[in-house]
């Protein structure tokens, strides 16, 4: 396809951008929330009412064409270019704005499910620092079995949760052990819930892990 091997082409730059609770400005923490394939920014921000924490904002990009890259996350990397390094990018760019309104990143949760947890997981082990808070539901790091992992940097103590089911039909239950075996390696606190024949979806379980973890760093 002409638009792979174009360098130009960045599908999710200037995508809209929903948000929920507190205005940025007047924000006291921020959390920043990823869609999974075919669904919308509106579909995550929805999570905003149930995880709903005093003096956050919640911010949710949508992608472009509701796919943030169009192959399977166990697929060759460059197979999802330059999709994925657009969405990466993006993140990128919205961190870089919560942080210029004066909100560090100690205080910016980063949640995700299915393919937009897969896309935050992997900004995050590229781009270790210490987040308030790091979310993946149902999801793991990218690309096929045998990628190296020898991410740089510390996550310095950042809480991170991961959740899923044994039996989820997108997420291998191994490719998740073997996220939170690389995060905790990176210095992540790493509470990890693995749920017996769940469907691939979002249990109550974890909506109270975060709002839980969201309440304990703005307390």
């Amino acid at each position: 396809m002409a638009e792979q091997s174009d360098p130009t082409f960045d599908p999710h730059q200037g995508q809209p951008l929903l948000t929920a609770g507190e205005p940025l400005e007047r924000a006291r923490a921020v959390m920043l929330m990823l869609h999974g394939r075919g669904a919308s920014a509106a579909d995550i921000l929805s999570f905003a009412g149930e995880l709903a924490q005093p003096g956050f904002a919640y911010l949710a990009p949508q992608a472009a064409g509701n796919t943030w890259y169009p192959n399977s996350f166990l697929a060759p990397i460059p197979s999802n270019e330059p999709h994925l390094t657009s969405a990466l990018n993006m993140i990128d760019s919205l961190l870089a704005r919560i942080t210029a309104a004066g909100i560090p990143l100690e205080r910016v949760t980063l949640l995700g499910f299915s393919q937009g947890a897969c896309l935050m997981l992997e900004y995050v082990a590229r781009h270790a620092r210490r987040y308030g808070g790091v979310v993946g539901w149902s999801g793991g790091l990218i690309g096929p079995d045998g990628t190296p992992r020898d991410y740089p940097g510390s996550l310095d103590g950042a809480p991170i949760f991961l959740g899923c089911s044994d039996i989820d039909p997108h997420i291998p239950l191994a490719r998740v052990e073997l996220t939170a075996e690389t995060l905790r390696r990176m210095g992540g606190a790493v509470t990890k819930r693995i749920y017996p024949d769940m469907e691939h979806t979002v249990n109550q379980d974890e909506i109270a892990f975060v709002r839980e973890m969201m309440a304990a760093f703005v307390a």
